[in-house]
């Protein structure tokens, strides 16, 4: 999450990528980065447009998507980078079709509001005292993001003084919904994705993990173990090895008779097919159209195969 942002000419993906071309239609485009900066130039030929990139938004190992400064507004990049291809293609949320002229071609101005929330989960500080000025805001998601403004925490711990924690945010004191809620607030709840209309963009909404853990049967059995933290330490790296997940899913799903054989436990524990691997069943990855990644199904169920992917 450290590296939610991060100006482009920092982006390790970017500088690897120095120059990127695109095409669509009549309409070329070049992402350049440098030391010293990162532009976006767009021509349709006989006419050209660019733009200065401000923040790169992404952490790099899917992708990231460029910001820049139009007009006293900002703007979202209509082109993206891609890590798997190691190429730009359409930014998630916008048309594929042709643009229609220049200035549409390089990108969307985003609503007051809506680049708040943005800055407000891929940075830091980016609002204080109820003021958005991203001038101030750290890339990526640091300690404060979650926990708070930490100077009093800090003091009282150089000083020795006794609970000093309860003087900084810790979401891991918060019950089961209002756990799921604080991650969602960024990565999308229930109601964000049911309110917004969001389940209409199909199988684009596998990115909203807290969404998708909702719709769970645990979960709507209100069984208080199930939480995004619950299998995911929010101070380290994201762990991919499907096998590492296998003892948090048998916290819940405990095994009977572990001192028999592996083929006497599949047929006795849980789940009768197999005890590793639990993940790679229950929570399959899916690729959505022109996102090139997979994304893992946090919508822990029984998934059949050939069956459709669920809403």
């Amino acid at each position: 999450m450290s590296q939610a942002s991060m100006h482009p000419q920092q982006s390790e993906s970017l500088r690897q990528h120095d120059h990127l071309p695109f095409q669509q239609g009549p309409y070329g485009y070049e992402w350049v980065t440098t030391a010293e900066g990162s532009t976006l130039k767009i021509t349709n030929g006989t006419a050209s447009i660019s733009a200065d990139l401000l923040w790169a938004f992404g952490l790099g190992r899917m992708g990231q998507t460029p910001l820049y400064r139009r007009h006293d507004a900002f703007y979202e990049s209509r082109v993206s980078y891609y890590s798997s291809p190691g190429a730009l293609d359409i930014t998630p949320g916008h048309a594929r079709a042709v643009p229609v002229n220049l200035e549409d071609a390089l990108g969307r101005q985003q609503e007051p509001s809506e680049i708040q929330r943005c800055f407000g989960c891929h940075t830091t500080a980016s609002t204080t005292n109820d003021q958005f000025d991203p001038s101030h805001a750290f890339p990526g998601v640091t300690c404060e993001a979650c926990h708070g403004p930490g100077a009093r925490h800090i003091a009282a711990i150089k000083a020795g003084t006794e609970n000093s924690t309860d003087l900084i945010l810790n979401p891991g004191r918060l019950e089961p919904v209002d756990s799921v809620d604080f991650c969602g607030a960024c990565h999308r709840t229930w109601q964000d994705v049911v309110g917004s209309g969001l389940i209409g963009v199909g199988i684009l909404n596998i990115r909203f993990a807290p969404y998708r853990l909702e719709n769970s049967k645990c979960w709507k059995q209100q069984d208080a173990r199930i939480t995004c933290i619950a299998c995911h330490d929010p101070h380290k790296p994201l762990v991919r090895e499907a096998s590492s997940y296998d003892s948090r899913c048998l916290q819940c799903h405990k095994l009977r008779g572990a001192s028999k054989s592996r083929l006497a436990i599949a047929k006795i524990a849980a789940c009768p097919v197999a005890v590793q691997n639990c993940v790679t069943c229950h929570m399959p990855k899916y690729e959505p159209p022109n996102l090139h990644s997979s994304f893992t199904d946090h919508w822990i169920r029984i998934a059949r195969p050939g069956k459709p992917y669920p809403y």
